[in-house]
């Protein structure tokens, strides 16, 4: 028994002594700090088998494999751009727009592009149809980049497709979260390899378990066609992301279909992933006119909105993406609206919502009424309660799951893309965000805001107050988790 007892009281000890060292010699925020040091001390050895897997920095050779990609599509991206029509909007050449494409610009790595035409879209299987259509007719290449690329009706049907073009002679090229594409295997994808497309999972997806690291994930979603017409948004491929899925019901999203400059934006995007991700130097992509075309004078006038495609990731030190949205926030007069299946703000961006609140600003915040991850979910009903209490506005989307990454500013400013308002996509995933500096688009982001609002309910103190003891526990406990979630 004593011998028990002394070998209790040795794993406890090395565990107490492993949990500070592990949380405090690694550079992070103070939250997520106490988050791990409190699993690690609740959970002796099982913290450090969690912190083994979702706790470690992205590792090094990662980071310097993606940091030695160069922007090779920029300057065909800024020929297009000097081409663009004089004709600019208002909301392009204010003051408060500046200042926030400066921010968003400031290394030079999200020009401003002027020559685009956008379509929003909301419903899943509109957009597919689109999309499908669009890679029906490509010419040259089709370059596809998801979180989620599912093996299931929906799946399928896009690889068949891809796996015809591939057979045409265009160049195909999917780049997948392996995570995130759980049952999307090797095998599956080989049928499009075999006929001469190819297929790689991002490089911190691959080898996930031999490397011990899970926690960092390609979550953009971006697919562009003969490098003129482009996606991106919340959409992933998959059959819930049709409304196929009876535990989410209507899955409402949002995606935007560019035709325009912007789209050179997301390819030079999609091909520095993929230079990251290869395992042979011939995967390897290099400057060509078939995937940076120069637009001529018939073709870089499809639309006159402005904007910028953002990227960010955890191989950088400073969360450039969540900063610059709060910079854009932060310039509101009238109104802030933002929808988001995740509202698990770090402090910085919980300041910047109570004092654009207490601003006297109209600051509406729409979420899901059920969970796809239980304590993410119950953690984001404490965020809700806890901002409901500063005069915010929070919607609770009834009509299915929402699953919509969108900002609307003021009539000037939105945003459609692939982040979330929470931790994991300000500091763990790799995301991208288009920001539209154009009073049509912006209203038209309002207008989807007001016709989901119809099927919303408002949260009130008094729902508040009826949520019992046991829920108000699992969302304290979650929201004390929050930033490892």
């Amino acid at each position: 028994m004593i011998v028990i007892q002394d070998i209790l009281r040795i794993i406890i000890t090395t565990n107490i002594i492993l949990s500070f060292y592990i949380v405090f010699h690694r550079r992070r925020s103070v939250s997520t700090t106490w988050a791990w040091l409190i699993i690690l001390l609740v959970f002796p050895v099982i913290g450090l088998i969690l912190y083994g897997f979702f706790g470690r920095g992205i590792s090094q050779e990662n980071i310097f494999a993606i940091n030695k990609q160069h922007h090779i599509g920029l300057r065909n991206v800024q020929k297009s751009i000097t081409k663009a029509p004089k004709k600019t909007s208002p909301a392009d050449t204010s003051d408060k727009a500046r200042m926030v494409i400066h921010f968003f610009n400031h290394n030079g790595e999200a020009p401003l592009s002027k020559n685009n035409h956008v379509k929003l879209y909301t419903d899943g299987q509109a957009l597919f149809d689109d999309m499908m259509h669009d890679i029906q007719y490509a010419q040259q290449s089709v370059n596809v980049e998801f979180y989620t690329f599912y093996n299931d009706q929906i799946g399928n049907e896009i690889l068949n497709l891809l796996i015809k073009k591939a057979k045409e002679g265009i160049a195909v090229r999917v780049l997948y979260d392996a995570w995130g594409s759980l049952g999307a295997s090797k095998t599956w994808f080989d049928q499009l390899r075999q006929a001469g497309g190819e297929v790689l999972p991002f490089i911190t997806s691959r080898n996930m378990i031999t490397r011990s690291r899970i926690n960092y994930h390609l979550h953009r979603k971006i697919v562009v066609v003969d490098g003129k017409t482009s996606w991106t948004g919340g959409f992933n491929i998959g059959d819930q992301y049709l409304s196929r899925n009876k535990k989410f019901g209507y899955w409402r999203d949002s995606h935007v279909r560019i035709v325009g400059s912007a789209s050179l934006l997301l390819q030079e995007r999609f091909v520095m992933d993929w230079n990251a991700s290869i395992q042979k130097e011939s995967q390897l992509i290099t400057f060509n006119t078939m995937l940076f075309p120069n637009l001529d004078e018939n073709e870089i006038h499809p639309g006159d909105v402005p904007m910028q495609i953002v990227a960010d990731g955890p191989d950088r030190d400073i969360a450039n993406m969540r900063n610059g949205i709060m910079r854009l926030m932060s310039l509101a007069k009238k109104r802030v609206w933002l929808q988001t299946p995740y509202l698990i703000p770090d402090d910085a961006m919980m300041a910047t919502l109570q004092t654009i609140a207490m601003s006297g600003v109209d600051l509406r915040i729409m979420i899901p009424c059920k969970p796809d991850h239980p304590f993410i979910y119950r953690a984001t009903q404490w965020y809700a309660n806890e901002l409901t209490r500063f005069g915010i506005k929070v919607y609770i989307y009834n009509k299915g799951f929402i699953h919509a990454k969108t900002i609307v500013v003021d009539d000037d400013f939105a945003t459609v893309g692939s982040m979330n308002q929470d931790y994991r996509s300000y500091d763990l995933n790799f995301e991208d965000v288009a920001v539209f500096y154009d009073k049509n688009f912006a209203h038209e982001i309002a207008q989807s805001f007001i016709a989901d609002m119809e099927h919303s309910t408002l949260l009130t103190p008094q729902i508040i107050a009826k949520q019992g003891r046991l829920l108000r526990t699992l969302q304290y406990f979650s929201r004390m988790l929050s930033p490892i979630l």
